[in-house]
């Protein structure tokens, strides 16, 4: 078995404490195998807003064409902040999607043809994770590489 069998290593971020966590262990990963690095995140798609809308006149909702382009700008400047704190991987890539977060991962992760995916877990348990589900989970049972989930309890 090579030394180098994790070359290409997809780090999945967002805002959450787990993520400065995953961070850590990916750049330990990616120093002791000195592999290509991919960063990706994934900005949910934007839904109109009903403020000011009233279905029952006909009113439509309201879409501000702004909010998208903020957001996809914002998250930018977070990929590119986090890449540059790499030291040591052979290459850093920015993949910066807007999608269900699920899907995207795997697609870029297939696409990409990651070695292995690393993703922080929140934690959710009980109610909260029946109704919202776990993105780690539904990766690790789609996923064609291995996935490193970091645990949800981050302090």
């Amino acid at each position: 078995m090579s030394s180098h069998r994790f070359n290409r290593i997809l780090l999945a971020v967002d805002d959450t404490p787990c993520t400065v966590k995953a961070i850590d262990y990916a750049k330990d990963l990616v120093r002791e195998f000195r592999s290509s690095l991919a960063l990706v995140t994934v900005v949910p798609p934007t839904s109109p807003a009903n403020y000011g809308a009233d279905p029952l006149l006909g009113q439509q909702p309201i879409v501000v064409p702004e909010v998208p382009e903020i957001q996809q700008e914002s998250a930018q400047r977070f990929l590119e902040s986090i890449g540059a704190d790499f030291e040591g991987a052979q290459d850093v890539f920015l993949f910066n999607k807007v999608g269900n977060v699920r899907d995207e991962i795997l697609s870029t992760a297939t696409e990409w043809t990651a070695d292995l995916i690393i993703m922080g877990s929140n934690g959710r348990t009980g109610f909260e994770h029946f109704i919202s589900g776990s993105v780690s989970e539904s990766v690790i049972r789609k996923a064609s590489c291995p996935v490193l989930v970091i645990p949800g309890k981050c302090d």
